[in-house]
C-alpha cells in the first residue's frame, strides 16, 4: 500500500484524465459522443463507498453500462432519500433490469457497527447495521473467530439490504405491471478480487412476505 505523501496531487489526476481520454478516443472515436446524449445502463449497483471496490470495473463494464450509488456498508434505509432517489430513477426512467446489492468481506463500516467504540455522527448510520447484528446476534455469537464473524454480519447485511430494496413501493410497483426486474445479493473478497452471489435473489412480490406486499398497487 502506497503511503499518503506517494498519492497523486489533483493536477495529476487533471493529467491523468487527459490522457485516458485520449486513450479512449484513440479505441473508439464516437466513444464520448454515443455517452454524451444518452445512457441505458441495464444494472444498478447499490454498494459500499470503499475505494478498492471500483463497481464498473470488478465486473468489466463501461461507463453508462451501470448506474452506480455508494455508501458506507451499502445500506439501503427507507428513510434514506438519496438511495431511494436513485432507485426510482434506475428503475422509473432507466428501466434497469437488475438492482444488485454488493457488501464485500472487510468492511470497514460492518467492523464499526459490531465494535462498542463511539463513532461520533457516523454511529446513526452505523445503527442500520447494528440491528442486522441484533436480528442475527445468536448466529453471529457463536462464531469465535473475529474475522469470520464480521465476515457473516457482511453477507447478513447484504440479505437484509436485498430485502429492503425489494419492499420499496417503485420495485413492486414495477412488478406489479409485469416488468423484468431482479434484486440480487453479492460479496466481494478484497483478497481475491472475487464476487459471490448469496443466492438471495428477489424477482416478484411472491417473493416478500405477504406483511410487506402493497396490495393497494398488485
Amino acid at each position: 500500500m502506497c503511503e499518503k505523501d506517494d498519492h497523486k496531487s489533483p493536477q495529476d489526476l487533471f493529467e491523468a484524465n487527459r490522457q485516458w481520454a485520449a486513450a479512449k478516443l484513440g479505441q473508439d472515436p464516437d466513444f464520448f459522443h454515443r455517452l454524451r446524449d444518452v445512457q441505458s445502463p441495464n444494472y444498478l449497483w447499490i454498494g459500499c463507498s470503499d475505494s478498492r471496490v471500483p463497481a464498473n470495473e470488478i465486473v468489466g463494464l463501461q461507463p453508462g453500462e451501470m448506474f452506480v450509488h455508494r455508501n458506507i456498508a451499502n445500506v439501503v434505509p427507507h428513510s434514506d432519500l438519496n438511495c431511494l432517489s436513485v432507485v426510482q430513477y434506475a428503475v422509473e426512467v432507466l428501466e434497469v433490469e437488475h438492482i444488485i446489492v454488493t457488501g464485500h468481506y472487510g468492511c470497514g463500516g460492518i467492523k464499526a457497527a459490531m465494535d462498542k467504540e463511539p463513532h461520533g455522527q457516523l454511529d446513526n448510520w452505523l445503527s442500520h447495521i447494528k440491528d442486522v447484528y441484533h436480528a442475527n446476534f445468536e448466529e453471529l455469537r457463536l462464531i469465535k473467530d473475529t474475522e469470520r464473524r464480521q465476515n457473516r454480519l457482511c453477507e447478513l447485511n447484504v440479505m437484509h439490504q436485498v430485502r429492503n430494496v425489494a419492499r420499496l413501493s417503485v420495485v413492486q410497483s414495477a412488478w406489479s405491471t409485469g416488468r423484468k426486474l431482479s434484486v440480487h445479493g453479492w460479496i466481494y473478497s478484497l483478497e481475491d478480487g472475487i464476487l459471490k452471489d448469496l443466492g438471495v435473489g428477489l424477482e416478484n412480490q411472491d417473493d416478500l412476505h405477504s406483511v410487506f406486499r402493497l396490495s393497494d398497487i398488485l
